[in-house]
Parts: structure tokens; sequence; C-alpha cells
């Protein structure tokens, strides 16, 4: 089979489309032919060596697809049923062995492309509104990166749950899709942007969606006494937190997210799931069209992530 490979770490340049062994199954296992796989953020972090890959050179990255049952030892997937999957290794490929617990059946109405461009991080973000903190009608967020893929649904699921939301983003460019998506305001991180939220809410606000580490010290000073900092990710490549003792002296709280720590089983991975798909189906979200590559163009679709220039999903179709 074919597969985006990596046999050392670096940049883009290290990338390989090549033939490589298609996967053995393993009892507990369903072999799934993929029509589309999600490329994240996490994915150039492992990449690049920050984050560990599984397995032995030549590494496959990715996490998350869809595509049919191509060979299956269990009755409840038979071949040709239409899955996919949020947290299994080895997605940049043609062939993934899954594991009959990681499989999410995927309802007719809901298209391979649209799977792929919405479940790692819709899953994210329903852990994000509903387990991290409990999003509640009237209060204010703050959603980093509110153009990227998390960034975009958050700020849809915070307004869908009855909030307000202030977004922060790159470009003007990105500002007009953040604020076509709902947004109440949105903020350039070029601009002195904690005064400009300070001036929406003198308090602060209720909570801040941090995914990019280097501005925790912002998002702490724009957070209200008794308020919440979610720390789910870390694209500024470190963390800045400022004088510790601040938390103490304002009773603030940081709290971390990883979605691993969620999908501990089958019954919550289709109970989240079914949630997300329902947001879709009910138009609570919409899903932005994502850009597509084929998997052979791996390198292009990572240099167009790296460049901070897409919004909305990347997919690869193989």
């Amino acid at each position: 089979m074919k597969a985006l490979t990596l046999s050392t770490f670096g940049t883009s340049d290290v990338l390989e489309y090549k033939d490589v062994t298609a996967p053995v199954l393993k009892e507990g296992e369903i072999l799934v032919e993929m029509k589309a796989i999600g490329l994240n953020y996490a994915d150039i972090m492992r990449r690049s060596g920050i984050y560990p890959l599984r397995g032995n050179p030549p590494y496959i990255n990715g996490y998350e697809g869809a595509g049919i049952v191509k060979e299956s030892r269990n009755a409840l997937f038979k071949t040709g049923a239409r899955v996919a999957f949020a947290d299994v290794p080895f997605a940049h490929a043609e062939l993934v062995a899954v594991p009959d617990e990681h499989i999410i059946p995927l309802p007719d109405d809901i298209s391979f492309e649209t799977a792929a461009a919405s479940l790692l991080q819709g899953l994210t973000v329903q852990y994000l509104t509903v387990d991290s903190h409990t999003v509640q009608p009237g209060e204010t967020v703050l959603v980093h990166a509110c153009a990227g893929g998390v960034g975009q649904l958050l700020i849809q699921v915070c307004k869908f749950l009855g909030a307000k939301v202030i977004g922060l983003t790159s470009s003007e460019s990105k500002k007009q899709i953040s604020l076509s998506l709902g947004a109440d305001a949105v903020f350039l991180y070029n601009e002195d942007w904690q005064d400009k939220v300070l001036a929406i809410c003198a308090d602060g606000v209720d909570a801040v969606y941090e995914s990019v580490g280097s501005t925790m010290e912002g998002s702490l000073a724009v957070t209200k006494v008794l308020g919440q900092v979610v720390f789910f990710g870390m694209a500024g490549g470190s963390l800045e937190l400022g004088n510790p003792l601040l938390l103490i002296a304002n009773s603030k709280t940081i709290t971390g997210g990883d979605l691993w720590n969620y999908l501990t089983s089958k019954e919550e991975r289709i109970k989240r799931s079914t949630a997300l798909f329902n947001w879709i189906r009910d138009k609570a979200i919409s899903i932005t069209e994502p850009t597509i590559f084929k998997l052979s163009e791996g390198k292009q679709a990572h240099d167009l992530m790296e460049s901070r220039k897409s919004t909305g999903k990347i997919i690869m179709i193989p």
C-alpha cells in the first residue's frame, strides 16, 4: 500500500510518499480502506520530533480519518460498512488497522470528508465545552486561534450554548471568517488585545480557551477572579505563565485538556461522536469546506498548515 512516511524528524522535506507493507490484522482489529484523512497540528509536532511517534521507521503519522471496512472478523462491522476514527495511529495511509473499540460507525448523512474534517476537532470541542469548562448561558469566553479548526467549532458551540464569544486570530481575513461564524468580537494578536478584551468585560472573561501557550500570561490577565483558563494546545511553542502568585491572589484556575483522556472506551467514543453528529445535523455547527490534498501531496499539506494561512481543516485523500 501507499503511505505518507518519514524516516527522520525535521521539516516537511523529510516526508516521503511510498510503498510500505500493508498492516496485518491482529485479533480485535478491522482493516479500513481510507477515503479521507485528517491532518492536524499535532502531526506537525510529531514530524518535528516534539511529540512521539508510534512504531519504527519509516514512520506513518496521523490519527484521524474515515473510510470503509475492507476486512473484518467482527460481525458488527461487515465489509463495506462506513466507519471513522479519531484516535488510531498510522492513519496517513491507504489502509489502517483499527481496533474494534476505536471504530465509530459513520451515519449515511455524514460524508467521509465531513468526518475527517470534524471528528478530532469536534470531539475536542465537545469535551472542552462540556467537561473541561461547562459553558453556561450568559458567560463570556475568549477563544484563541479562533479561525483554526478547533477555534471555528468553539465559536459555534459556545454560541449555541448561550455564551458571548470573543476571538483572537492573526489576520484580517481570519477575523472576518470568525465574525461570520457568530463571534461577538474578534481582535488580532498584533493589537493590544488584552486592553480590548477588558474594554468589553471590565471584570474579565469567565473562561479562556488557550491553545497557544506563549499567550498564557495575557490569558490569565483577562480572566476574571474565580475564572478559568483551559489549556489544551501549545501552537506557540512555549508556555509563558508569568507570576504564578497571581493565580493564588485572584483564585484563577488553569486546567489542562487532552482528548485521549476522554476517549477511554467504545461507549465514550460513540456517545461523544453522536453528540457531535447531532450538532452537525441540527446545524448548531457548520463545517467549513476543508482544503483537500491528495495523500501524495502531503508535503504541500504540511507546508500550508505551518504557514498559518489555512482556515478550517486540511484533509488528504488517498
